[in-house]
Order: structure tokens, then C-alpha cells, then sequence
């Protein structure tokens, strides 16, 4: 797909320093920096709609600020973000039209940079700063998987997991690693597939645990189509890593299937 070249919405101008501590200052130093030196004005630009414009990013700002993130529906919720990406313009539309696009803010930071800039108005720019909130979102999941038991923590795993596979276009066969107390040694994508059908050689999946000397394993892969429910073949190549491994003393507590809106478990469903 070929990728629109970034506009000069996307860029990220410089703004003046304005001398006062504000978690939430912005380009309003452009403004007044430049208030004088402006173009006369054309027949669509109307007295006042700069101060129009910014008293908005300033209301919401503070709403924010005075209220939480409870106050504010989704969109807004992106259009703080995109204010840092597009410092000039209206984003609630552009705001809009994401949530339209993607159904949820989910959506939107898990959809591919190159699906993002379908969307008109995001540009290359944009769309890496909308994936970026969302790797330190996983990485913040990740976080706190580490140095804890991850049976004990069951939800967090979902959680990351979700966060991680649910938007992914293609499938991915995804090895969450454990030690003799069930805490997380690495988390590794182990294969890429198609929209339904990943390659898992079990003789691999095993020996790289031996290498990474972990006691437990847990697989996890998605299903881009939504529906988690376990093919045949998920179950079949299940039982057969899981056959695999238990010889060589490693367990496999569970294989998880992550679909869009939600996920199934084979061990809760008794397949293993």
C-alpha cells in the first residue's frame, strides 16, 4: 500500500517558551509571538476564529485537568492527543473519524500505521504517534507481568495479550516463558502468518524453552477475524507441543486465543 507523503498538518512546529511551569502550555506562544505579523485577512477567515480555536484546546485541557479522564468521552480523549501532533487545526472531526473508522479507542492504537493513514488528515507523523501511545501502553502491561507469578495475575495476562494481538491483521503465534516459581522469563512472537493459518513447528517451540530454561510456557495467538473459538487445528497442534514437552519437563498451562472482543482459553475449555 502506498503510504501518502506526510503534509505540513503533521509536522511538529517548535513553540516559544512561556516562562510559566503549564503541564498543559502549548502553541499559544506562536500565536501571540505572532499575532503581528499576520497576512491581512481573507474573506474566509473571520475575526476572532483563532481565539475561537484555541479557547477549545483550552477548555478541554482544563476539563480535563479539573475532572479526569472520567469527563471525557473517547474522542476527546484523542483529540488532547492529537493536539501535540497537529498543533494548528480541528481535530475533534479528525478525532471522529478514527472512532468511526477503527469502533473504539482500542481500535484506533491497535490498527496498522499504513491502515491510520487511510483516514484523510493522518499523515505518516500522526499515525507514529498514535502507535507509540500505544507501545508504551504494552509496555506498561508487559511491566507488570514481570517478576510476578503469571498465574496469579491471570488477568493481566489477558490484558497485555489483548493489548498486543486482538488488532493484528495477520495472525501471530505468540510464547509467554516461565520459571519454576511461574514468572515471566520473555515473551517472544515465534511466528507470522496469514489472515488465518500460522506455521508452529512444536520441535522449535520446545527447544526454545530448554534454551531459555523455562519450566512452564503459555501460547498464545490471535484470530484477526474477531471470533476466538479454537479450530482443529488449534487443538491438535496444541496436544502435540504439549506431548512434545512434557518429557523435557516443561508444562504447557494454557493455550489462549485472542479475538477482538475477547478471548478463549483451551484449558478452560477443557481441550487440554
Amino acid at each position: 500500500m502506498n503510504k501518502r507523503p506526510a503534509s505540513s498538518q503533521d509536522s511538529h512546529e517548535p513553540t516559544e517558551e512561556t516562562g510559566r511551569e503549564d503541564l498543559f502550555a502549548d502553541e499559544r506562544g506562536y500565536f501571540a509571538e505572532h499575532v503581528g505579523k499576520r497576512a491581512p485577512l481573507k474573506a474566509d477567515h473571520l475575526p476572532g476564529a483563532d481565539e475561537h480555536y484555541l479557547g477549545h484546546r483550552e477548555r478541554l485541557r482544563d476539563k480535563y485537568r479539573d475532572h479526569g479522564d472520567t469527563s471525557l468521552a473517547d474522542y476527546e480523549i484523542l483529540e488532547l492527543l492529537l493536539f501535540r501532533s497537529i498543533p494548528r487545526r480541528d481535530t475533534k472531526p479528525l478525532a471522529k473519524a478514527l472512532l468511526a473508522r477503527f469502533g473504539s479507542l482500542a481500535g484506533v492504537f491497535g490498527a496498522p500505521a499504513s491502515l491510520l493513514q487511510e483516514v484523510k488528515g493522518i499523515g505518516e507523523s500522526v499515525a507514529l504517534d498514535l502507535k507509540l501511545v500505544a507501545t508504551v501502553g504494552q509496555r506498561i502491561l508487559r511491566s507488570e507481568l514481570r517478576e510476578k507469578q503469571v498465574l496469579s495475575s491471570w488477568s493481566s495476562v489477558i490484558d497485555y495479550c489483548h493489548a498486543v494481538m486482538a488488532y493484528e491483521a495477520r495472525e501471530q503465534f505468540r510464547i509467554l516463558f516461565l520459571d519454576k516459581r511461574n514468572a515471566l522469563i520473555a515473551d517472544e512472537i515465534q511466528g507470522k502468518g496469514t489472515v488465518d493459518h500460522t506455521p508452529v513447528y512444536p520441535r522449535e517451540v520446545v527447544r526454545r524453552a530448554l534454551e531459555l530454561s523455562a519450566t512452564a510456557i503459555i501460547l498464545v495467538h490471535n484470530h484477526p477475524s474477531g471470533d476466538p473459538t479454537p479450530s482443529r487445528a488449534d487443538i491438535d497442534m496444541t496436544k502435540t507441543i504439549v506431548d512434545t514437552a512434557k518429557p523435557l519437563g516443561i508444562t504447557v498451562h494454557d493455550h489462549i486465543i485472542i479475538g477482538k472482543d475477547g478471548h478463549a482459553s483451551l484449558k478452560g475449555l477443557r481441550l487440554i
